[in-house]
């Protein structure tokens, strides 16, 4: 069981406060996310909200820190080519000592892309961008030279080196909703962080977050274990990681429903549903602790990553008070 944090937003010196605190509370993973501007509910974003060249954010969280396993959720594929993305992450991963989670995804904000003129393709397009570039980047790693002719990427004898530390490749992370990412993680990733689908959309919605359900969480499961059998893969090789954006420790039963009911009026469900959405966690510290295991035992997941305004008090009350609790 793994429990990670993602961090944005941050100037540098929050950002090395909460990294070196995850990694002394005992915390698995720190991520960062890859825009240029950050999105909520409905593509409404603060111009303000500080956003740094994230691998340069990962070299300091790395520097800062001893034993967590860090790195993006995810990193945005149209932002750079895969050549130029595998070297990145390999020169993190011998920075770290071969701490590195490699996250990659297909882009979605389409707000970045109209406010830049970086070309936002179909959906489709940019699922097959992103088979071809984990493609590229897993060959890179692992052989001495790199021959490829795709769609999208062509390389001809490419040389990268040094190789990575880990081996043969740092761990594949993929991120998203849709069946055609879920497709590319199980052919892929070695962990798939599973959201609410925003790729077809770029942006997102309230409604496609009322749909992550109980039930269709379970089912979007099924359905990459499927993909990860069908690549000739086992089934439970795929680490399931579910991101709990909405994190909100109560004082009481009654504080809790009140809580659950706020949030869940806002996205048309009721608060028993907000209640066991992957989305949120929203409860007394044991309230918390019991729906954890719930969703370890019954949808099989193994790392939970707490976002949102998380702070050094909530990392602490989260480490302290829920974790260590939670039935496997």
């Amino acid at each position: 069981m793994e429990f990670g944090v993602q961090i944005n937003g941050k100037d540098f010196k929050e950002l090395r406060d909460l990294a070196q605190a995850a990694d002394q509370l005992g915390y698995d993973a720190l991520l960062l996310p890859d825009h240029i501007v950050y999105e909520q509910m409905g593509g409404v974003y603060d111009p303000h909200t500080l956003s740094w060249d994230q691998m340069i954010a990962l070299a300091l969280v790395f520097e800062a820190t001893k034993k967590i396993r860090a790195g993006h959720l995810v990193l945005c594929n149209l932002f750079r080519h895969p050549v130029m993305t595998a070297q990145s992450l390999v020169t993190l991963d011998h920075l770290s000592g071969g701490r590195l989670i490699a996250g990659l995804g297909s882009g979605w904000t389409e707000t970045e892309f109209k406010m830049t003129g970086i070309p936002f393709p179909p959906i489709g397009a940019r699922l097959r961008r992103l088979d071809e570039a984990l493609a590229v980047i897993r060959a890179l790693w692992t052989q001495e030279q790199t021959t490829f002719d795709g769609e999208f990427y062509k390389l001809k004898d490419a040389i990268l080196w040094p190789k990575p530390v880990q081996k043969p490749h740092p761990p594949i992370l993929v991120g998203g909703g849709g069946r055609g990412l879920l497709r590319i993680a199980g052919k892929h990733a070695a962990t798939i962080n599973i959201i609410p689908e925003v790729g077809s959309v770029g942006h997102i919605s309230i409604e496609n977050v009322a749909k992550t359900t109980d039930a269709a969480f379970r089912e979007k499961i099924k359905f990459v274990r499927s993909e990860a059998a069908r690549n000739g893969r086992k089934p439970e090789s795929i680490q399931i990681s579910t991101m709990v954006a909405v994190v909100m420790l109560t004082g009481s039963a009654a504080e809790t429903e009140s809580m659950a009911g706020m949030v869940a009026q806002g996205m048309g469900l009721k608060a028993e549903q907000m209640l066991s959405s992957p989305m949120a966690l929203i409860g007394t510290p044991e309230q918390c602790a019991k729906e954890l295991g719930r969703r370890v035992r019954e949808w099989g997941v193994s790392q939970f990553i707490f976002a949102g305004e998380l702070d050094l008090k909530t990392l602490e009350r989260l480490a302290k008070e829920v974790l260590p609790h939670v039935a496997k």
